[in-house]
């Protein structure tokens, strides 16, 4: 059951997914979503996972090995998120995008423009962590690197995913529960932060969703098809 952002900020202990961890995992190991009947070949989806500037992102390397296990997987990360993401962990096959590419993959008109491939790859994209200030970015549709220009040329009829990471004061202050409205609307998918002791000291609600849980609820929703799109 998904819940709405009005009733989540009511309600915090309210979470987007009400199966606990162990049913999430039982019917992610008993599934075969990715198989396609009728002798087609099984296609692997495309997942784009991003990483922005919290704390958080240094279990984007857990998150890039789980989804990789499934998927095929490219990532983006903003200039923030570099001081806490380790690039030399990431797995081998997986391609890590920054800022600098997008320019220097651009030479002449006619040359493919980066955000727009991205864009058009992707079945799926996550951006985990998602910071306060690329959250206020994406509902002000800023799109002033490569992963809010990807945002800003989404096709919403594909999934996207957001899992917050922010201090608590931060998560409960009013532009926040504003802006997750904004995105909403769009039909981006919310995994809610979770309560825990947070990188600053402080105890409270905030803390990005586990990678487990991201890559469980991404998993379970995925709907299979015997291509990928170019959206």
């Amino acid at each position: 059951m998904l819940v709405g952002v009005a009733d989540y900020f009511i309600s915090p202990s309210l979470c987007l997914i009400t199966a606990s961890q162990e049913e999430l995992m039982a019917k992610v190991e008993g599934s075969s979503e990715n198989i396609v009947q009728d002798g087609a070949q099984p296609v692997k989806p495309r997942i784009l996972l991003a990483a922005t500037g919290s704390v958080a992102s240094i279990k984007f390397e857990s998150l890039c090995r789980s989804f990789s296990e499934w998927a095929e997987v490219r990532a983006v990360a903003t200039k923030s998120s570099l001081y806490f993401l380790d690039k030399a962990s990431l797995p081998r096959d997986v391609i890590l995008y920054t800022d600098d590419d997008e320019w220097s993959s651009w030479k002449k008109i006619g040359d493919g423009v980066l955000h727009i491939e991205l864009r058009k790859w992707a079945d799926i994209m996550v951006i985990a962590p998602l910071s306060a200030n690329t959250l206020a970015k994406i509902a002000g549709g800023l799109c002033d690197n490569l992963l809010t220009c990807i945002v800003r040329a989404w096709d919403y009829s594909k999934p996207l995913y957001v899992a917050p990471a922010m201090n608590t004061f931060m998560w409960h202050n009013p532009f926040t529960k504003r802006h997750l409205e904004v995105i909403s609307e769009l039909g981006i998918v919310l995994i809610p932060p979770i309560t825990k002791r947070l990188a600053c000291g402080d105890y409270g609600n905030g803390a990005m969703a586990e990678p487990s849980m991201i890559y469980n609820t991404v998993r379970l929703s995925y709907k299979p098809s015997t291509v990928n799109g170019s959206g």
